[in-house]
């Protein structure tokens, strides 16, 4: 490709384009994430305005120009092109700039009395096993929440999943709302660690690897017998930071089982994850796969219930005994 000048000012306002507008005129389908926005394609990325960050990499991110680069593979001047739109009269919304927000320190929201509507969730609308459930809740990795409305006009139930670091300190929450009409609210408390989400610590060398704690819970309602020997990992996303920190403090785990949604994001996930422990010298890598799209879907299934299919199925010769082995 030829030489392109660019001035300073296309410059600036090529790195400044909005990325969920760009996206969107790509193509691209984004959900909403909290404040951000999550590429259906890649679940590991988010965007907010002209800014994104690769959740499942080693801390990649940075503004607009440095998004076209590395996920379309373009040069520099190539992006800066595309991002202006080929100067051919189409531009993209820029980004308002945003104050740098100071994040306050990781708090739990309020308890609530008691647990009755988070079991009835758990266990009603989400078939889960109720000593499982149990278990989780005796050692405070859930609890139900009681939020006010930001005008303290209504309360709120939610369940909070608790993540702790190894000096037994909570550094993580993730919170799903209990309502069963609707789509309902789901992600990270502001301020969590990434590296200490919901997670269980057992004695032998395996770990089990998750996308969301609900999938985690139900792989376990689905394969209890033993299961608290076993260590599992809920990565609350595709970022890789949880099980990477459970590795550095539990380094007698050798066999990594990454159980990531049955579908075209959580299968890239998985490859990608699997690369970087074979780099960090983990031979011992499979993945697991469940029959539908997740391993939630597969109790509602067992259960006679509509559950939603796999996006993509694996080549018959990578599966044995419902085990997908990764070359």
């Amino acid at each position: 490709m030829a030489y392109i000048y660019f001035t300073d000012e296309q410059k600036e306002r090529a790195n400044t384009v909005d990325l969920k507008d760009f996206l969107e005129r790509q193509g691209e389908r984004l959900l909403r994430s909290g404040p951000e926005w999550r590429m259906s394609s890649d679940h590991s990325i988010t965007i907010r305005g002209n800014r994104w960050y690769d959740h499942g990499s080693d801390g990649k991110g940075g503004a607009a120009i440095s998004f076209v680069i590395y996920y379309y593979g373009k040069s520099f001047p190539e992006a800066v092109s595309m991002l202006l739109g080929g100067e051919q009269g189409e531009t993209y919304r820029q980004s308002r700039k945003q104050e740098e927000v100071q994040r306050g320190p990781f708090t739990l929201p309020a308890a609530n009395g008691s647990m009755r509507r988070v079991f009835a969730y758990l266990l009603r609308s989400r078939l889960l096993d109720y000593e499982v459930v149990s278990a989780f809740a005796k050692e405070k990795l859930i609890y139900e929440s009681l939020e006010l409305s930001k005008d303290k006009s209504r309360q709120y139930h939610n369940a909070i999943f608790v993540g702790y670091d190894p000096e037994g300190k909570a550094r993580h929450a993730h919170k799903k709302g209990i309502y069963t009409m609707g789509k309902s609210y789901r992600g990270n408390l502001e301020s969590s660690d990434p590296r200490y989400s919901f997670h269980w610590n057992g004695k032998s060398q395996e770990v089990f690897v998750f996308e969301a704690p609900i999938d985690m819970l139900s792989y376990i309602s689905l394969h209890k017998p033993g299961w608290r020997d076993h260590s599992y990992v809920a990565l609350c996303g595709v970022g890789s930071q949880a099980l990477f920190q459970m590795l550095t403090d539990h380094p007698e785990l050798k066999k990594i089982h990454l159980c990531l949604d049955h579908d075209i994001a959580g299968m890239k996930a998985a490859e990608r994850i699997r690369e970087r422990l074979t780099e960090a010298g983990y031979p011992d890598v499979q993945m697991e796969l469940s029959a539908w799209k997740d391993w939630n879907e597969d109790i509602k299934a067992m259960h006679g219930m509509e559950a939603v299919p796999a996006e993509e199925k694996p080549p018959p010769e990578m599966v044995e005994d419902g085990i997908v082995r990764m070359a």
